[in-house]
């Protein structure tokens, strides 16, 4: 899957936690995207079998999707925790950054900082007892 296919699922995700559903108009103006290039994408992720629609017109994520989307999310949030809490950089670039290198960041470099993530979380719970 390209990166802005994830970057769709992973914001479908997002405003479906935030708002209950989703709409076509609602990723438009979430990415600043037009509406056509929203629907285009809508179209293509429909037939690729990571979404559905139903008859109100609100994007619906199949499971293969949501899993997807969880993933991307995982991804990106651990990413900038470990860029803003571990090597001090800011928010907003930490943020920024998490979500160009989720897209392309090696499943085995991941799992190991998620991994320095838990030890370090372990280690923090153990010097505040």
């Amino acid at each position: 899957m390209q990166e802005s296919g994830e970057n769709y699922l992973e914001t479908i995700l997002m405003l479906e936690q935030k708002n209950g559903s989703v709409r076509s108009i609602d990723i438009a103006n979430e990415l600043e995207f037009s509406k056509p290039s929203v629907s285009r994408a809508m179209s293509i992720l429909k037939t690729a079998g990571f979404i559905t629609m139903d008859k109100n017109n609100q994007i619906l994520l199949t499971p293969e999707g949501r899993q997807k989307a969880e993933s991307v999310y995982e991804r990106h949030c651990l990413l900038s925790r470990f860029l803003e809490e571990i090597l001090g950089i800011d928010h907003d670039t930490a943020s920024a950054d998490a979500c160009r290198i989720e897209h392309v960041i090696s499943v085995e470099t991941f799992q190991k900082i998620k991994e320095f993530i838990r030890v370090h979380d372990l280690k923090q719970g153990e010097e505040h007892r």
